[in-house]
């Protein structure tokens, strides 16, 4: 006669006997919700069914928050649909999304009934939200800004999606050796991403090389070369205490059954049996691949071009499916439904893709394509450094976007004969300012240039950024079109960096302002200045620091074994590691504080602040200074951090 096992009160799956695997996918009451995270941890099993360690209950916790978020989704998706808004598509390399788990916790209000609900599973909501990886999908401000904005836009009820790259191994995991930065592959997909869904309905094919034929009626096609499928992975962004859940749709690149070739691989010739698979899973393999090589070059083009080719292919696709039904339609009423915002210049090639789309498949003319594009299309500015700006070689895209070349080739020609015979004084700066730099030696595709001219709008991201841009890198641009030019200063979401993150600050502000309104509104905290002299609110506020401090004191020595003074002066710079952005000069700093307590005396040491200094962020693989800076601060601190002497006052 078969038995269940019980292993301390437990039913044989490590989960208590008192919580019945029911599913409950809406479930807001705690019992409900600790039944469908042992619904799920029964029924969509990842794991031997003898376990619920924290791991496996990640897992399942991921996918009781899912299923809330799949209903609002297809609302969502459902709504716009039904009602065809304008709708903004934003194109990025990168995101920098950040633990999903918290965020959608407490973007649908229900933290504290999950907390209750792990608790009834002998499980800590702390403990749990640490399994999860970070999605390794970005590197550096750029992603993050494109990763608030996603927040930002659900949680304002406004219909937007994002588009990205599923990179499996993301830019790099990092190491500190004695030796400095070693670099390893990211493994946030190791196992899986339970926020992601596949679209298997959702595929575009995505063509490399061949060459463009010319029909008897003098249309152009692109045929032959190396054809790929993108797929569709979709993530869900939920909005702060709204059903409005977007979308962050990540393409990964694959090759069809039929491109497996099975008579080479029977043949023993196992590699080139399954070259072009082999080929379309580096596509996303990495952010940022290295591109000192030919080879390199061309995956980076590979990269940004597949992104931007599946992306428009699956907005005109959305476009026209909204269409359907409805009556008739133009391609002029194209800019009124949609709207393409590109994160810097990575996705410049939907500026020739869109125009190929419009004009090769579905037989728009030049004038008309044009007109769609330019009035689709808007750029983001991130730098004012003319050697950061993209440049590719020329060589390189007429090998792999012999049409897209084509294309790019006529705006530049049609944009220099409007400045010949509009703005006769700006013929000696044409040479910048066209879209080709045609020097013999290096002839290169200015993608800045081409974002400018093609663009409705650019902005950059700060005003003295955009003032840089109108008054001195785009400035003979300015002058023609004067309104094209403006600015939008990179905002933070307070819910993940003020909200979630530091509840006791949270409460305390609510407290003070008599609402949490400012969570939406930041403008609200304006309303604390009337309390900055009352003592009670400042020693509220001093304590929920000393909490976060504390609780910062504790993960460092956990992690690395170093005790700090939660009492000393936080010394924080977190941001990637590069010569401009003054590491060197901080931790120069370093050590000039360090001789200088050497120099002291006991009595005159005491008299100082005591200060810890955390410097934190990745290097770029290939980039050797920054790397020596790594090193260097590391080493810096292994000297500090081992004087007795100082140690009081400086870690």
């Amino acid at each position: 006669m078969a038995t269940t096992s019980k292993v301390n009160g437990t039913a044989g799956s490590g989960i208590p006997e008192n919580v019945p695997p029911v599913s409950c996918p809406l479930a807001d009451e705690p019992t409900e919700i600790a039944s469908n995270i042992s619904f799920h941890a029964k029924y969509s099993p990842h794991f031997s069914p003898f376990k619920f360690e924290p791991e496996q209950a990640y897992f399942s916790t991921a996918e009781s928050v899912r299923d809330r978020l799949i209903q609002q989704w297809n609302e969502t998706y459902l709504h716009y649909h039904k009602t065809d808004p304008k709708q903004t598509y934003y194109l990025s390399m990168e995101y920098l999304q950040g633990r999903a788990l918290t965020n959608a916790i407490g973007n649908l209000e229900i933290q504290g009934a999950y907390a209750d609900a792990l608790n009834k599973l002998g499980h800590d909501l702390e403990e749990i939200v640490e399994q999860e990886k970070d999605a390794a999908l970005g590197n550096g401000g750029l992603g993050r800004l494109a990763s608030c904005f996603l927040d930002s836009m659900a949680t304002l009820n406004l219909p937007a999606w994002g588009y990205g790259l599923r990179y499996r191994y993301g830019l790099f995991k990092q190491r500190i050796t004695k030796d400095g930065q070693e670099e390893l592959a990211e493994d946030w997909l190791e196992k899986f991403s339970p926020w992601e869904i596949v679209r298997h309905d959702v595929t575009f094919p995505i063509r490399f090389f061949g060459h463009v034929e010319v029909h008897p009626s003098g249309s152009r096609k692109w045929v032959g070369g190396e054809l790929v499928q993108a797929l569709a992975y979709d993530v869900p962004i939920p909005g702060y205490k709204t059903k409005n859940t977007n979308s962050l749709r990540l393409w990964e690149a694959k090759a069809c059954a039929e491109d497996f070739n099975l008579f080479q691989f029977n043949d023993g010739q196992y590699e080139s049996a399954g070259q072009l698979h082999s080929r379309a899973q580096q596509i996303c393999a990495v952010l940022y691949p290295g591109d000192a090589t030919e080879s390199g070059k061309l995956l980076r083009l590979k990269q940004q071009f597949f992104l931007c080719s599946a992306s428009l292919q699956d907005i005109i696709f959305r476009f026209k499916e909204r269409k359907d039904g409805k009556g008739s339609w133009q391609w002029s009423d194209f800019p009124s439904k949609v709207a393409v915002q590109l994160n810097d210049t990575h996705p410049t090639l939907a500026i020739p893709e869109l125009m190929r789309l419009l004009m090769d498949e579905e037989g728009l003319g030049w004038d008309e394509a044009w007109d769609v594009t330019t009035r689709t299309v808007a750029y983001t500015n991130h730098t004012v450094l003319p050697e950061a700006l993209e440049k590719w070689s020329q060589a390189v895209m007429w090998k792999l976007l012999p049409r897209h070349m084509e294309i790019i080739e006529e705006i530049d020609k049609r944009f220099m004969a409007v400045v010949h015979t509009s703005r006769t004084d700006l013929e000696s700066k044409l040479p910048s300012m066209r879209i080709l730099d045609n020097n013999p030696q290096k002839p290169v595709v200015r993608m800045a240039n081409l974002c400018v001219v093609s663009s409705h709008t650019v902005n950059g991201v700060a005003q003295l950024h955009s003032d840089i841009l109108k008054s001195e890198l785009f400035a003979d641009y300015v002058s023609i079109w004067p309104k094209k030019f403006q600015n939008k200063t990179n905002g933070i979401t307070p819910r993940r960096w003020l909200r979630f993150c530091s509840p006791e600050l949270s409460s305390i502000i609510t407290k003070w302002l008599k609402t949490d309104q400012w969570v939406t509104n930041l403008d609200l905290l304006a309303g604390l200045c009337k309390f900055a002299d009352n003592e009670d609110l400042q020693n509220e506020w001093a304590s929920a620091k000393m909490a976060n401090k504390q609780r910062l004191a504790q993960y460092i020595f956990r992690v690395t074994g170093e005790s700090i003074d939660p009492n000393s002066l936080f010394d924080i710079q977190v941001k990637r590691i590069h010569e401009y952005k003054r590491q060197l000069l901080n931790i120069l700093g370093v050590i000039y504080r360090y001789k200088k307590l050497k120099g002291m005396s006991p009595e005159e040491r005491r008299k100082t602040t005591p200060r810890t200094v955390m410097i934190g962020g990745k290097a770029f693989a290939t980039y050797t200074n920054a790397k020596r800076i790594v090193k260097l601060v590391n080493d810096v601190g292994d000297v500090v951090n081992t004087d007795p002497e100082v140690n009081d006052y400086l870690k």
